[in-house]
């Protein structure tokens, strides 16, 4: 289908340029797309195209508008006007209005944002210009506000054989969640959309759930989930090309919990904090930690020695895995900040403080102490930790804000960032980072020594019934705990725990896709148990098992065994990563001739694999069964 163009009006009376000469790297490199300057004159701003706007930013400075034809277009007023707080800016419309070409749109009042020592450039960016251009014609020079400048020529539409259309997919889930109104905030993990909707019961659950690409809809820690699998990501970054509004804004936002029990809205609300700030790093520190159990491997006597812990290459690779867990309360941080709507590089630095290496080397002997007003504190290391640095985020969050309220503008730039550092680093340093650390660590120690001591009876429990909370998306609360574990002592009896879980639904799904003679199901079934062996059951789960739910429970059946013989063998996890592909997980980088836990990891897992498979095949499923509904809505606890 061949392309077709847009006309983009001047929307000030004034001088257009050509994007490259405006004065701000992010701009005039394209990094923000295709577009064009503009050097106003007069200061009433009017639509350089008709569309509907779909977004305001919260300080007035940016308008974005999108057109029929699918161009996403960005009005910026000024350059770094974001710290003037909407003082410059009246606007003249609000998100959800259609505009046409030259419509007003706002008064930009140009004198105050020189005072303030700020350039007064207008951009309009077609911010979805890679995808959807295929060329920009532009006539610099003089011109008045609603003269045609440029010329935009959309690409044709174009379908990728074989592969899936993300983008009519987001635009069917945008839809079906109530719509962009609706929608307050959006993140994702590993294979689940979660937003954060104004009004879940405006979301239509039963057109989602029988959407191709979406596995199921559930309703869990104050979030709207949609399940996709793996190709979670592509779906999320359609999804947020259509909502430009939530990528600039980047607000905080509550969770849609309208619960009256205060401790099971500050519940829900607290996982999605833990949720928004750990699932961005999960994958990471599992690549880490599949690295160092491959390094461990590869220096064990039985393998030849391949590799010396001395040896440089060793050394090397060791610090590419280290990396990921020594920085971890910068990466947290970062993802805690984005999350919470604070300053991602603020609060980095934070953690960076947390991490200096001064400061970890008398965290880990343990003799540094400091004083402040006669009070006696000791330095920790917080390297591996995580819930201080979340904390810190909040705090870093509130302050920032209140900062922006009332230090006056020629000073935001400066002490806002230098008082939020200093302060929130001390508090945290002194205070809450000790308090928070010393319990987490308790906690951590408390757990591992739980498991070990329970034996099989841990075993058993944990193995029969973790994969329950996966189903409502609460495993993302365990997940710091095992981070924790791993931080505080090196290693996690609850995550080898975990792990063979893992194994087991893969097996239960596996077993379906090998007997069943549908072509359907077969293909669905082995692209799920590969998930399930990297890590990863939410395909398994949502996609066949929990629909044949003795297909589920022949899983748990494995799963319980394989945790009673891990109990027994008090076998432990030195890595993150689970399930068959974490085998490097089970070899003890302190340690590697000790191969305790790597047989425990071998019986567990086998059996488990065994177990699951022939229950499954014997009890489990037939092709003769009639699948059943997808997990029905469920109430989060608290609600009316």
């Amino acid at each position: 289908m061949a392309g077709t163009k847009v006309k983009l009006q001047a929307v000030a009376d004034g001088e257009v340029i050509a994007l490259n000469k405006v004065q701000d790297e992010v701009f005039s490199t394209g990094m923000m797309g295709q577009g064009f300057g503009l050097e106003p004159v007069s200061e009433e701003i009017v639509a350089p195209v008709s569309g509907e706007v779909t977004m305001i930013a919260e300080s007035k400075h940016a308008i974005g508008i999108v057109t029929k034809e699918g161009l996403e277009v960005l009005i910026h007023m000024g350059i770094d006007t974001v710290g003037l707080h909407g003082e410059p800016f009246e606007l003249k419309i609000k998100v959800g209005q259609q505009l046409t070409a030259g419509e007003p749109l706002a008064n930009m009042a140009l004198e105050n944002i020189r005072l303030a020592g700020l350039k007064t450039t207008i951009m309009v960016l077609i911010t979805n210009s890679a995808d959807k251009l295929e060329g920009l014609d532009l006539e610099e020079g003089q011109v008045k506000a609603g003269q045609v400048v440029a010329t935009a020529y959309v690409k044709g539409a174009k379908k990728k054989a074989g592969k899936r259309d993300y983008d009519a997919l987001a635009t069917v889930i945008i839809e079906n969640v109530g719509g962009k109104e609706n929608i307050n905030n959006l993140i994702h993990c590993i294979t689940r959309l979660r937003f954060y909707l104004k009004d879940e019961s405006k979301a239509h659950d039963d057109i989602l759930r029988e959407t191709d690409g979406v596995i199921d809809i559930m309703h869990a820690s104050g979030q709207y989930q949609v399940v996709i699998g793996n190709e979670v990501t592509n779906v999320f970054e359609a999804v947020m090309k259509q909502l430009p509004g939530l990528a600039e804004q980047e607000v905080e936002t509550t969770p849609a919990d309208t619960s009256k029990n205060p401790v099971s809205r500050a519940f829900s609300n607290l996982i999605g904090v833990i949720t928004g700030s750990m699932s961005p790093v999960v994958g990471v520190i599992a690549a880490a930690g599949i690295i160092k159990g491959l390094l461990a491997l590869l220096t064990l006597p039985q393998l030849g020695g391949l590799l010396n812990v001395k040896d440089t290459a060793y050394i090397t690779v060791s610090a590419i895995a280290d990396s990921a867990f020594y920085f971890l309360p910068i990466l947290v941080g970062f993802a805690a900040a984005k999350r919470l709507g604070g300053d991602p590089i603020v609060t980095a630095v934070i953690g960076g403080v947390l991490t200096y290496p001064q400061l970890v080397a008398w965290g880990q002997n343990f003799k540094e102490m400091f004083s402040i007003g006669g009070f006696q504190f000791q330095f920790l290391n917080y390297t591996y930790s995580i819930f201080p640095m979340i904390l810190a985020a909040w705090m870093a969050k509130k302050l920032g804000d209140f900062l922006k309220k009332t230090l006056p503008n020629y000073l935001q730039m400066i002490f806002n960032p230098l008082l939020t550092v200093l302060l929130v680093s001390l508090v945290t340093l002194v205070i809450t980072g000790p308090i928070i650390q010393g319990a987490a660590n308790g906690i951590a120690d408390f757990i591992n020594w739980l498991v070990h001591a329970s034996g099989w009876v841990g075993g058993l429990v944990i193995g029969g019934f973790y994969q329950l909370l996966v189903i409502f998306g609460l495993h993302w609360g365990v997940v710091p705990l095992v981070a924790q574990q791993i931080s505080a002592s090196g290693q996690s009896a609850l995550n080898a725990i975990i792990s063979v879980t893992m194994v087991a639904q893969g097996a239960a799904v596996l077993a379906v896709a090998i007997k069943t003679k549908k072509n359907d199901m077969r293909s669905l079934g082995i692209a799920a148990a590969i998930s399930a062996f990297c890590g990863v059951t939410e395909p398994a789960i949502y996609g066949i098992n929990l629909r044949y739910r003795k297909v589920f429970i022949s899983g748990l059946i494995g799963s319980a065994v394989g945790g009673l013989i891990t109990g027994l063998m008090h076998g432990t996890m030195f890595g993150f990563t689970g399930s068959l592909i974490g085998f490097p997980s089970f070899f003890d980088p302190a340690a590697p001739t000790q191969l305790n836990s790597f047989y425990a990891f071998l019986l567990s897992s086998g059996a488990a694999l065994v177990i699951s498979f022939l229950v499954t095949w014997f009890w489990g499923y037939n092709d003769e069964m009639e699948m059943g509904q997808k997990v029905e809505k469920k109430k989060r606890p608290g609600s009316n």
